[in-house]
């Protein structure tokens, strides 16, 4: 059975190794290379005790507790495998961090997922603290959110029935965002449906970009979600006609109408229970089918009833620019 960590004062457990380390000199002079081997373990087994006694907090008694801790200290900073190992004071570090992530809803999301991320745009260099993606690989962590999604573990038993199907991976994403409608599910999650291939963020930005759903994120007009989260916010597709609005064009539209309804000034931030506004749509005022463009000056975005009402009582166009004067 592998030893477990043992707590102690810091200092005391720095002189003990200090101790060991300096006693081996004479170690390195015998002959015995398992004389030297038995000497080293009781160092081993001191600095990995040092490293997870760092952690003084309470609750921190298991190598869970103490990587959730660490990580809770530095939320979004990408941290390094190695910096796990040694607080955790276990080698098996990975498998802690997917129970934090699986069965406990804490969003850590790997170097690998991110970096998929940032190549679709979904997440910017800056807002990791970061000015490559070079150092982003599958050791490399980083918690996005520091709050406990405690639905998680319902999800990812979903994900893991759809992951083993037999259709394509966009379906498999559509599916399992369509399961979760209004809910934030995490990059990782989306990761693991696609049987961990990158093609998951390509896949997702298409079914937004090319397909007509609404799935938003943090940079493509949802600002209050985590840097990492995907959101569903509708379980319906757009008209054909609005699928082709490039993504910094909604993005310009949306910061210039402060993400609000331009008729109406419903927002997320007002959203309240049982209200029938639910998400915000970008609608051309001179109809795309007519000829309309993707500009700043022929979008305007409307809440969802706003945008239905337009449609249904065929609202003049000259009425909606008044709204963006």
């Amino acid at each position: 059975m592998a030893r477990r960590s043992k707590k102690s004062e810091p200092e005391t457990l720095r002189k003990q190794l200090l101790a060991l380390i300096a006693d081996f000199e004479h170690k390195l002079l015998e002959d015995s290379l398992r004389e030297q081997v038995l000497t080293l373990v009781p160092a081993n087994h001191l600095l990995r005790d040092l490293g997870s006694s760092l952690l003084n907090e309470e609750n921190c008694n298991s190598a869970r507790d103490r990587i959730l801790a660490y990580l809770l200290k530095y939320p979004r900073a990408i941290i390094h495998g190695d910096e796990l190992m040694v607080v955790a004071g276990i080698s098996e570090y990975a498998r802690r961090i997917r129970e934090l992530r699986v069965q406990f809803g804490w969003s850590v999301l790997s170097g690998t997922t991110l970096k998929e991320m940032i190549e679709q745009q979904e997440i910017s260099l800056e807002e990791l603290q970061i000015t490559t993606i070079n150092g982003l690989k599958t050791d490399v962590y980083a918690l996005m959110a520091t709050e406990q999604d405690r639905e998680a573990a319902l999800r990812w038993n979903e994900a893991n029935v759809l992951r083993r199907s037999k259709i394509s991976t966009k379906d498999k994403i559509l599916s399992y965002l369509r399961k979760n409608v209004g809910r934030p599910v995490t990059g990782e999650e989306l990761r693991y449906l696609a049987n961990d291939s990158k093609e998951w963020a390509r896949r997702t930005r298409e079914l937004r970009t090319e397909d007509g759903w609404p799935i938003a994120t943090k940079n493509s007009g949802r600002p209050e979600l985590e840097v990492g989260a995907y959101l569903l916010e509708e379980d319906r597709q757009a008209e054909v006609h609005d699928r082709k609005i490039p993504d910094p064009v909604r993005v310009s539209v949306l910061e210039r109408d402060h993400h609000s309804c331009r008729n109406c000034q419903w927002s997320h931030a007002k959203k309240a229970a049982n209200d029938p506004r639910t998400f915000l749509e970008l609608h051309h005022i001179e109809h795309h089918a007519d000829g309309g463009e993707n500009t700043l000056a022929n979008l305007i975005t409307l809440c969802n009833v706003c945008h239905d009402e337009v449609h249904r009582k065929k609202i003049p166009k000259d009425d909606l620019f008044k709204l963006l004067r």
